[in-house]
């Protein structure tokens, strides 16, 4: 998975010209889903991004989470976040999974979230949609599965594996 997280004052999306989702101050996520992701990466950051310490505290520190503030967030679906501009001109989208899987995929990182006690609003899978936002700093993460597919990496001490 491929994920942006922008951090909102507000934010809407519209479906020809009707508002399908709308927050106000929170998190706008936009997810890609690529061909190798499974529910466990979903599970993991669906949690991870609720526990994110993306919010200031009074002393200006971004020390609080969405839980902790009790942000609202807003999902949008995302293919164009697996383009591999690498070669020629246009965009190669190979990873992105395909339309199904990913939609299945989204739905269900959604309703992880949902699991915890915040407003979550969603955009339409495979919609040509209009993003409005009003960024907040702004503040924005990137967040990637690559690291969870990747072994640890360790050396060989009298035999044991420890990770370095």
């Amino acid at each position: 998975m491929k994920i942006v997280i922008q951090r909102v004052k507000q934010a809407e999306v519209e479906v020809h010209s009707k508002v399908v989702g709308k927050i106000s101050k929170g998190l706008l996520i936009f997810l890609g889903v690529g061909q190798e992701d499974t529910p466990a990466e979903a599970d993991y950051f669906a949690g991870k991004i609720v526990q994110l310490r993306m919010f200031e505290d009074d002393n200006g520190k971004m020390n609080l989470s969405a839980l902790e503030t009790g942000a609202e967030l807003l999902v949008v679906s995302q293919f164009t976040l697996y383009g591999d501009c690498q070669k020629g001109r246009r965009p190669s989208f190979d990873q992105a999974a395909e339309p199904k899987k990913a939609e299945t995929l989204y739905h269900y990182f959604v309703e992880q979230l949902r699991k915890h006690p915040l407003k979550v609003e969603t955009g339409q899978f495979q919609a040509m949609m209009d993003v409005k936002l009003v960024n907040d700093g702004p503040v924005t993460f990137i967040l990637e599965s690559a690291p969870l597919k990747e072994k640890p990496r360790g050396r060989k001490i009298h035999g044991a594996s420890h990770a370095s």
